[in-house]
C-alpha cells in the first residue's frame, strides 16, 4: 500500500480522541495518569499537550466521583471520555455506571441523553493476577442502556472512538491490554495496520470478516481474533479452511453476519477472554443455534477462561488463556466430526 501510515491502537484512539476534541468543544477527557503521563497503556499520550488541564483532567483515585461527574457533564451538554483503568476496577464504581450512566435516558424519558465514552482496559496474559487482568466483556453486554465495543486493530480502534465520541448513548470502549502497541506489554504486530490520517467512523455494531472460509467459523473479539487468524493459518495447511469473524462491537451484536456464516460453514467456535459460563460465548452459540439447526453439521464448541479466578503464576495463566493451538485442535476434532443428521 502506497503512503502506508501504520499506527498502534493506542495511538491511533489517542489520534480519534485529539481529531473530536480540536472540531467539538464538548469534548474533554478524565482519569486517572490520563494528562501528564498520557495514560498507563498511552490512548490519551500528547492530549494534555495540545489542549491543556482543562480538558485533559487528570483525576484522584476516585472511580465513583469523576465517572458519577462524568455522566452530570454528558447530561448537561459536554461529552466526556471517561477512563476506567482496569476494567476490573468497575466493582466501586457500578453504580455511577450502570443505575447512572446506562438508565438515566430511559429514566428521564429520553429528555437527557447521557453521551459519553468509558474506556477501560482488558486482558490479562502478563502475571498481573485476578485484579487487573480480566476481560469481564459478559458483564457490560448483557446490561442494556450502553453500547459496548472492542477493537482488534487500529483502523478499527480510530473509527469506533470517533463513532464511539459522536454517538449521542453511552459506549462502553473496551481496549485489550495486549493490543495497545506498549513494548512492556508486548506488541501483536497484527494490530498494527495502516490508519488514514482523516477522520472517520466505523459502525457501531457491525461485524467483520477479517479471514473468508468455508469448513468452520471462528467468532471472536479482540485479542481473540487474533489467536482466530493464528489458527487459520494452520487449518489452511492442514487443508481446512477457516472464517474469522470478528465481532468488533457486543452491543449492538450483529447476529446477522454470524448466522450467515455459519450457514455457510456449518460449524462454529466462540473465542472467548471472558469467563466460560453465562458470557458472550453462550450468547453467540444461542444465536445460532436458535435460528437454524439444520446449518449445523457439528455441536458448537467454544473456547474461552475457565471459571477461576485469574492465576499470577505465568504457567498457570497461560494454561487458561485461549490461544491459536487449542483453536487448531478443536477445529480439527469438529470437522472430523461425523455431520449431525
Amino acid at each position: 500500500m502506497e503512503n502506508e501510515r501504520k499506527l498502534t491502537i493506542a495511538r491511533a484512539m489517542a489520534e480519534a480522541t485529539a481529531q473530536e476534541m480540536r472540531i467539538d468543544p464538548r469534548v474533554f477527557v478524565m482519569g486517572e495518569d490520563i494528562a501528564d503521563l498520557g495514560g498507563v497503556f498511552g490512548n490519551t499520550r500528547g492530549l494534555a499537550e495540545e489542549f491543556g488541564k482543562e480538558r485533559v483532567r487528570d483525576t484522584p483515585i476516585s472511580e465513583t466521583g469523576f465517572i458519577g461527574a462524568a455522566v452530570g457533564a454528558a447530561q448537561d451538554g459536554m461529552r466526556p471520555v471517561v477512563e476506567l483503568m482496569f476494567v476490573d476496577f468497575f466493582g466501586v464504581c457500578f453504580d455511577a455506571i450502570y443505575n447512572l450512566m446506562a438508565k438515566n435516558t430511559y429514566f428521564s424519558g429520553g429528555k437527557f441523553n447521557v453521551p459519553m465514552v468509558l474506556m477501560t482496559s482488558t486482558g490479562g496474559g502478563y502475571s498481573d493476577a485476578g485484579q487487573h487482568s480480566q476481560c469481564l466483556y459478559g458483564s457490560f453486554a448483557h446490561l442494556p442502556g450502553m453500547k459496548v465495543v472492542s477493537p482488534s486493530n487500529a483502523y478499527d480502534a480510530k473509527g469506533l472512538m470517533t463513532a464511539a465520541i459522536r454517538d449521542p448513548n453511552p459506549v462502553i470502549y473496551m481496549y485489550h491490554k495486549g493490543l495497545q502497541g506498549m513494548g512492556w506489554l508486548g506488541t501483536e504486530k497484527g494490530a498494527i495496520v495502516h490508519v488514514p490520517e482523516e477522520a472517520y467512523e466505523v459502525e457501531i455494531g457491525k461485524a467483520k470478516i477479517a479471514r473468508e472460509g468455508r469448513d468452520v467459523t471462528i467468532v471472536s473479539i479482540a485479542q481473540g481474533v487474533h489467536h482466530g487468524l493464528k489458527a487459520a493459518k494452520v487449518l489452511a495447511e492442514q487443508g481446512i479452511s477457516a472464517e474469522v469473524v470478528d465481532l468488533r462491537s457486543l452491543v449492538p451484536l450483529d447476529r446477522d453476519t454470524i448466522r450467515a456464516s455459519v450457514a455457510k460453514t456449518g460449524r462454529l467456535i466462540v473465542v472467548d477472554e471472558d469467563y466460560h459460563s453465562f458470557g458472550v460465548s453462550g450468547e453467540i452459540i444461542a444465536t445460532v443455534t436458535e435460528s437454524n439447526l439444520a446449518d449445523l453439521k457439528a455441536p458448537p464448541r467454544r473456547i474461552a477462561y475457565p471459571d477461576v479466578p485469574i492465576p499470577f503464576a505465568r504457567v498457570m495463566e497461560q494454561h487458561c488463556l485461549p490461544n491459536a493451538d487449542k483453536i487448531v485442535a478443536t477445529a480439527r476434532a469438529l470437522c472430523q466430526a461425523p455431520i449431525l443428521a
